[in-house]
């Protein structure tokens, strides 16, 4: 949109009360030219428009209250955030690229946060749903400091798991935006029977042979893991759960065969110990490293988005160096390794698979000693 609205301009802004700078913006236009055009500075607020149900961003001329702005929110993408004090859109019924400039960066983020809870609520009618309400925390920038610091709550709320809630909770996921993510993965996590009753659900479906069930259950998963949250990846990834996770993603709604993971895994994909491990910690990263790559490179390489890949190729990095450092640091594990690699009585292809893994063990401690050194002078 080249240059910014407000941008290069000193704003007067010092001396005011904190009740009038809270609520205090500049609206500007993009004009023909691809300059923006100071239309004047008021009061915001998001309210009922008079004799409607509709809510619309107002502002008032702080000089003679004439209406600078009236917007009805709309469910569409149009808004940007830029920045901390910035928000900005394009008017489709009017034409206009309109912005409004704020004095405070936690106003903008609090009438940021408002607009987005407006839209869910918005999105979730035209999807035909009216169990997905957000809660209602649009107020007026009257409001003084902690009124805007309770505003930043959780907008919405997931109903009990249940295989009759499933619709409604995979929309409430699809719906949030990446501001909404980190909250709404924390609101997941606090129902520490959240994932136990995926699992119940999961083997209750299957059992019954449920196919619309299991492919609920698959959408919901799917939808939690590209909320990219490391905690929920600490739990899903665990010893607990990640053989029914694995499970759950058998059955692809959009793939008309259901496929057979979990049996390949317990019985093709087999951990061949060359040196027998007795570090149970080291035995349960190297399983659980070899399943999480399985996820990312067969059953979803099409399904997951760059931010979440990336966080799966760092969790699978993490897990090397662990076991690696622990390894290094077992002496019986490396002199029982050479012992019997120096020894006659093996066969030559476990002679092959202990110098494979004596190869393999040499590069990845190379390989993270680097990048520990590097992250060290950085």
């Amino acid at each position: 949109m080249g240059e910014k609205p407000g941008q290069g301009r000193k704003e007067a802004w010092q001396g005011e009360s904190l009740r009038t700078r809270m609520k205090r913006v500049k609206v500007y236009r993009l004009e023909d030219n691809g300059k923006w055009d100071d239309q004047g500075t008021g009061h915001v607020t998001i309210d009922y428009i008079e004799g409607s149900k509709d809510l619309a961003l107002a502002v008032v001329d702080e000089e003679d209250n004439d209406t600078l702005l009236l917007h009805n929110i709309t469910p569409d993408d149009i808004y940007r955030k830029q920045e901390e004090t910035i928000i900005s859109w394009r008017d489709p019924e009017k034409a206009l690229e309109l912005a409004l400039s704020f004095q405070e960066a936690e106003s903008c983020s609090f009438i940021w946060e408002n607009m987005c809870t407006i839209q869910l609520e918005l999105q979730s009618k035209i999807l035909g749903s009216h169990e997905v309400r957000p809660q209602r925390t649009v107020k007026s920038l009257e409001a003084p400091r902690d009124s805007l610091s309770r505003g930043k709550s959780l907008a919405f709320e997931l109903p009990p798991l249940e295989l009759s809630s499933l619709s409604v909770i995979l929309k409430t996921i699809l719906l949030c935006d990446v501001t909404q993510q980190t909250r709404l993965a924390d609101l997941i996590l606090k129902d520490r029977d959240f994932f136990p009753k995926i699992v119940d659900l999961f083997r209750t479906c299957k059992g019954l042979g449920d196919m619309d069930g299991l492919h609920k259950i698959f959408r919901l998963v799917k939808a939690i893991i590209l909320l990219n949250s490391a905690a929920i990846f600490d739990k899903i990834f665990s010893d607990d759960f990640i053989l029914d996770i694995i499970g759950v993603l058998e059955y692809d709604p959009e793939d008309r065969n259901v496929q057979n993971h979990s049996a390949f895994l317990k019985e093709h994909a087999v951990f061949k110990e060359a040196i027998p491990i007795r570090n149970a910690s080291v035995v349960s990263k190297i399983h659980q490293t070899y399943r999480i790559c399985y996820i990312k490179d067969v059953i979803l390489p099409k399904g997951l988005d760059e931010a979440t890949l990336a966080s799966l190729n760092a969790i699978i990095n993490a897990n090397n160096a662990f076991v690696v450092c622990l390894l290094k640091d077992d002496t019986s594990f490396m002199q029982r390794l050479f012992a019997t690699m120096r020894s006659s009585n093996i066969s030559a292809e476990s002679k092959r698979e202990l110098v494979k893994l004596a190869f393999h063990f040499v590069v990845y401690f190379f390989r993270y000693t680097l990048l520990y050194r590097t992250c060290k002078n950085v």
